[in-house]
């Protein structure tokens, strides 16, 4: 219900009233206002019709519509006490502001994950994680913990980094070195004068140097080696607050993440950690199911191996399934159904590199056609080749597949950027004529109404990925999103995390986008968070199917006999149970909000009372 207006101190309620009707104003109660208001909620209604939801709200039982009456609650309960416009010293000290519903994601994580709304949130079975990119889902934190603890790992760099900025930009590698090899390198630097730290301008360029002494003898006196570390592996606070910098300086510093992480994560003992630990968050964030990008531009070094076999990895997949299938022996494995790979290209690649790049995902699909599901391009849009322009070898690519007797899907990047009718927001037209069975983000999809109808028509799935589009500043903050234009419309859409370790998360899972989504936008409620964890499922490339099958089994939805049918059913049965849970643990909010509807309620009943007299 609408607030009274307020009135002045030395003004009853009484006297505004006579003073409405002595000058004519109509009265909410009135029957031409009640027309009114009765139009005017049939047209809102109408609209809804015409949402992504509307499926699912036909269907939730009773148990689930009090949940999300509860949730409903809380949320107004949280808006109202926790995300308040006074200000706080933690907050002053970034970037002087306040509280409020929607404000900064990297300013606001902390406090999310003290609310209740967290707490249900973490809770909830999410289905699939459909678009997540695999360097950029290990704990950056653990991961150097891990570089540090593995004997005989060194660190490499092609200039001494004896200052600051050289430190902040220089290409970093990590690699394996026994200590016979070490001995050798260091005798043969010593007698050519090139023995000096890798922090002195006399370092001599990729000599190799323990890690654990580049440690001891870092030079920085305002941080510490892992800190430093650490940053060259992820966006800081401050790089994701600094939006006046533009789309090209942030998304330089995110795609050189990618290097200095890969080379820490692909060395077989770490790797087979980082694998065990990933499905484990996973699991517990409520995914049962993901599918991981990469663009196979690293080596893979095996236990106690300086360098891998470049372009070959086999091993890779290999042990990947080894650590998959040992995942799912685990209690917290129980009810995971696996990972699969969707092969990636860097869009700023030449033809010669990007067919060598096709020919090994054909031969990699062939060897492990459980393992690879799909195929793509990636790195920033803006900066590289568009699709228009890939065309050729994508038809290339088909042809090779067909003759070798494989199907390999596209899942492409498209319409991640700002433009509107430029070459790169036309990539999104290609995608669709290409037939990409989803869209990576489509940040830009809502600004064209045809192609919006097309994806539905061609039941094409957006990829959201809202936190990841906020940091590297395609939207100030999740109120600026383009999610809501695409719901509204019945686009059909799931929630991703994209690069969680890289942007700052502090955690694995989907419950900061999924949580960042249900608090920002009023319409979503409940049923569209549901609407979007079944959708991860019905459009999951969990297993092989020619576009015929896959379209009607995301037309069939619970109602099929294949494996994504049976993983719907499995969803639903923990969402009614996620459902109960929220109404055990919270009984009384939705008492509480109804108390308060009553009592407005016996407010207006009095007022009318009072009128009559």
């Amino acid at each position: 219900m609408a607030p009274k207006p307020e009135t002045s101190d030395n003004e009853s309620i009484d006297a505004q009233l006579e003073w409405e009707y002595d000058e004519g104003i109509p009265q909410v109660e009135d029957p031409f206002i009640q027309r009114y208001m009765s139009g005017r909620s049939a047209l809102i209604e109408q609209e809804k019709k015409q949402r992504h939801d509307v499926m699912f709200k036909k269907t939730m039982s009773p148990l689930a519509k009090q949940a999300s009456k509860i949730m409903s609650a809380i949320r107004r309960r949280e808006l109202r006490d926790v995300w308040t416009s006074e200000f706080e010293e933690s907050l002053m000290d970034i970037n002087g502001g306040n509280l409020y519903p929607g404000m900064m994601f990297t300013l606001a994580r902390d406090r999310i994950e003290k609310t209740d709304l967290w707490k249900i949130i973490e809770k909830m079975p999410k289905g699939a994680l459909l678009h997540a990119h695999l360097e950029a889902m290990i704990d950056i934190d653990w991961l150097v913990d891990q570089a540090l603890a593995e004997k005989g790992f060194c660190i490499l760099a092609p200039e001494g980094l004896c200052d600051t900025k050289k430190r902040e930009t220089s290409f970093l590698e990590f690699r394996y070195y026994d200590d016979t090899e070490l001995q050798k390198i260091k005798s043969a630097a010593g007698a050519g004068g090139g023995a000096a730290s890798i922090w002195t301008s006399g370092y001599r360029a990729r000599t190799p140097v323990p890690i654990r002494e580049a440690q001891r003898t870092f030079p920085d006196d305002d941080t510490t080696f892992k800190k430093w570390l650490a940053s060259r592996c992820m966006i800081t606070a401050e790089e994701s607050l600094c939006h006046h910098h533009g789309l090209n300086a942030i998304w330089k510093k995110f795609q050189s993440t990618f290097l200095v992480i890969g080379g820490m994560l692909f060395y077989e003992p770490i790797f087979r950690k980082a694998i065990q630990r990933l499905l484990g968050q996973l699991a517990a964030d409520g995914i049962t199911y993901v599918e991981l990008r990469t663009a196979f531009k690293f080596e893979y070094r095996k236990t106690g191996q300086t360098t891998g076999a470049p372009g070959r990895f086999d091993t890779f997949f290999r042990e990947l399934e080894e650590e998959l299938d040992k995942f799912k022996t685990k209690p917290e494995g129980k009810g995971f159904n696996g990972a699969r790979i969707i092969w990636t290209s860097v869009r700023t690649m030449d033809n010669r590199a990007i067919a060598e790049a096709m020919k090994e995902c054909i031969s990699m699909k062939a060897k492990y056609p459980h393992l690879v599901c799909g195929y793509d391009f990636v790195a920033q849009e803006d900066m590289g080749r568009t699709l228009q322009d890939l065309v050729p070898m994508i038809f290339w690519f088909r042809k090779q597949c067909a003759e070798a007797g494989l199907d390999l899907p596209f899942f492409f990047h498209a319409g991640e950027c700002l433009g509107d009718g430029d070459e790169t927001d036309n990539n999104l037209f290609d995608a669709v004529l290409l037939g990409t069975r989803r869209i990576g983000h489509g940040y830009s999809l809502y600004k064209h109404p045809l192609l919006i109808d097309m994806v539905k028509e061609k039941k094409i799935l957006v990829e959201s990925c809202p936190i990841s589009n906020e940091i590297l500043r395609l939207s100030s903050s999740i109120l600026s999103h383009s999610l809501p234009a695409l719901l509204s419309r019945g686009v059909p859409v799931s929630l991703n995390n994209d690069d969680p370790a890289i942007l700052g998360h502090g955690k694995n899972g989907l419950s900061h986008d999924f949580w960042q989504s249900y608090m920002a936008f009023e319409n979503l409620g409940l049923e569209g968070l549901g609407t979007m964890a079944e959708n991860s499922l019905k459009w999951c490339a969990i297993e092989d199917q020619k576009t015929a099958e896959w379209t009607k089994s995301i037309a069939d939805g619970y109602m099929g006999k294949g494996t994504k049918s049976k993983l719907l059913r499995e969803w639903r049965s923990e969402f009614e149970k996620w459902c109960q849970y929220i109404v055990m643990e919270f009984p009384l909010e939705a008492d509480e909000d109804e108390d308060e509807e009553d009592e407005e309620s016996e407010e207006d009943d009095e007022d009318e009372e009072e009128d009559d007299d």
